[in-house]
């Protein structure tokens, strides 16, 4: 999930060719939409990544708020340009299994995705 197409579109090619299943989302609400599609299917969500700050919608933290509400085993990454934030320096307190800063190579992005799911071939978010 990230405001900006850019950089949805760079995170669905890197994921791709890394192997992953992809889906796009530029705000909370549409991810979480998503999100219980796909809990529906046989394909759920291994993981998910949040962009702490969206302009005009649900941010990160709420969005993980929420969907921990529905899967308390969910897992996301917050992911942000902003780097003093508190999410970003303690993930977990806000829910989140990991962090990816803002920019971030596409070795660190396979990484942090791979670290979260502990598998590859997985369907991220």
């Amino acid at each position: 999930m990230d405001d900006d197409e850019c950089i949805r579109e760079m995170l669905l090619n890197a994921l791709s060719i890394a192997g992953y299943d992809v889906c796009l989302s530029g705000h909370g609400v549409e991810a979480i939409e998503c999100f219980l599609s796909a809990k529906k299917t046989e394909r759920p969500f291994h993981a998910l990544i949040l962009d702490l700050s969206i302009k005009n919608g649900m941010d990160g933290v709420e969005t993980i708020g929420r969907l921990a509400g529905i899967d308390p085993q969910v897992k996301a990454i917050v992911c942000s340009g902003h780097a003093n934030h508190p999410a970003m320096h303690n993930p977990a307190d806000f829910g989140f299994s990991g962090v990816l800063p803002k920019p971030f190579s596409f070795e660190q992005l396979r990484n942090e995705v791979d670290k979260v799911i502990g598998a590859r071939s997985a369907r991220v978010y």
